[in-house]
């Protein structure tokens, strides 16, 4: 499958609604589109998928490492990948866009804000372009999208001041109904305020979709020795498969695509909603993935399958929560306004919102001991993102050591207690921790 990457200038320079442009005139073009996108993010891939019928990918060499980056990929299936970065281009040390195109050796796209520009537009991306020497990055600038640019004179002058070998390939006309509402995390999510319509048609109509076909092209395949390397391994046999309770509502919402796909491989999954009022079913374990618990405090505390969870968590039944999932395990949940609430109480912390973030980076974990997701000694790369501090009990245990981010306490991440595990980052499944996690569970937590 080719592909492409749409980078940016900066953050807020319009890459989402670009890319959401672009997938939509490619869809209108009759061809079937698989968007994707580089770094860690959840919220811009819940934008694509509200665009087009697939699921976004998620491509980051720190969680994936090179040759997981490449599988992830191919774990799509369309005529074409759109890859819309993160950050700037070359923003990001140990994952940035323009690591991203290289490991896939992608051309790259650059959004270029052209509201108060014309012949900087040229400029910038011939700077773009150059730098990729400076920094000795393997990075293909070869065309540019312009954002907020109008039509006529202000179009050709953009074209005819862009350098030799970098192409015009189209714009996103300044446009409100283009905006997308933001909270503390991001944006909205792409269920609950997806880009209008109509507005979205007429941004597909000035973008030039033969050209972006003509450029993109296919990465290398992740190798016949893929496998061993990234750390993942195969399927166990049937009788080994254990049955996996996997919370999906819109309180715990951040999980790829690939890792609901890679617990399917190992295990049966079922799906259960706190919100929905779901008693939770018969399984071998439970995985609480991140997302809003602090939207939606009240409903989670009075959930009965919160209740449940406690229950059998304290009986040892194996569950995973990361980041969101971490603080529905908790004791109690304190909003921004003040209102304090009980959660399920399986892990001794008190978490409270913050009105500013605490953490955002990638991380590298060093298990201490066997733990549900790690051996011993075994280290894991994730992200963490959040705005909530978690005050824990002073006998706490935890699972990780934290050789870079910031994790629970600045130097451990994991709260363990029972079977239980919580952490502040979110690991994809290249990094091996659902295997293990579905192999603790076949052995009964151990």
């Amino acid at each position: 499958m080719k592909g492409f990457v749409l980078a940016g200038t900066s953050s807020g320079v319009g890459k989402t609604v670009a890319t959401l442009a672009v997938l939509r005139a490619l869809d209108d073009a009759g061809y079937d589109p698989q968007p994707a996108k580089a770094g860690p993010d959840f919220i811009d891939p819940s934008h694509h998928e509200a665009v087009v019928d697939a699921h976004s990918r998620s491509l980051d060499p720190w969680l994936e490492g090179e040759t997981g980056t490449r599988r992830t990929y191919y774990r799509g299936d369309g005529d074409v990948c759109v890859v819309e970065g993160m950050m700037g281009l070359y923003d990001g040390d140990v994952c940035s866009t323009a690591r991203v195109a290289a490991t896939l050796d992608l051309p790259v796209v650059l959004v270029v804000d052209a509201n108060a520009g014309m012949q900087s537009v040229g400029a910038t991306a011939l700077g773009f372009r150059e730098y990729a020497a400076e920094v000795d990055a393997d990075v293909d600038v070869a065309g540019v999208i312009a954002q907020r640019a109008h039509g006529g004179r202000h179009e050709s002058g953009i074209c005819e001041a862009l350098p030799d070998g970098i192409d015009y390939l189209g714009r996103v006309p300044p446009d409100d109904g283009l905006a997308v509402p933001d909270r503390h995390l991001g944006l909205e999510m792409g269920s609950e305020s997806p880009v209008d319509p109509a507005a979205l048609d007429r941004a597909a109509e000035t973008i030039h979709t033969e050209r972006l076909l003509g450029l993109a092209r296919a990465p290398p395949g992740p190798g016949e020795t893929a496998t061993a390397d990234a750390g993942i391994g195969g399927t166990p046999d049937a009788d080994d498969r254990p049955r996996v309770a996997v919370v999906d509502d819109t309180a715990h919402c951040f999980s790829y695509p690939s890792t609901r796909e890679r617990l399917r491989e190992l295990g049966e999954v079922v799906t259960v909603s706190l919100l929905a009022g779901d008693d939770l079913p018969a399984c071998d374990g439970v995985y609480l993935p991140g997302g809003y618990p602090e939207r939606f405090a009240a409903e989670l505390s009075s959930a009965p399958a919160l209740d449940d969870i406690a229950a059998r968590a304290t009986d040892g039944l194996p569950v995973f929560g990361e980041c969101g999932g971490l603080m529905t395990l908790a004791e109690s949940l304190t909003t921004t306004d003040g209102d304090t609430v009980e959660m399920a109480g399986v892990l001794p912390a008190d978490v409270q919102m913050e009105d500013r973030y605490q953490a955002l980076d990638h991380v590298e974990l060093m298990a201490r001991d066997r733990t549900l997701t790690a051996d011993a000694g075994e280290t894991l790369r994730g992200h963490e993102f959040h705005y909530s501090a978690a005050d824990v009990a002073g006998d706490a245990r935890f699972a990780f050591d934290v050789d870079r981010g910031d994790g629970i306490t600045g130097d451990a991440d994991g709260l363990t207690e029972y079977q239980t595990l919580g952490t502040y980052a979110h690991v994809h499944p290249e990094s091996g921790a659902f295997d293990a996690f579905c192999a603790r569970l076949s052995a009964g937590g151990r």
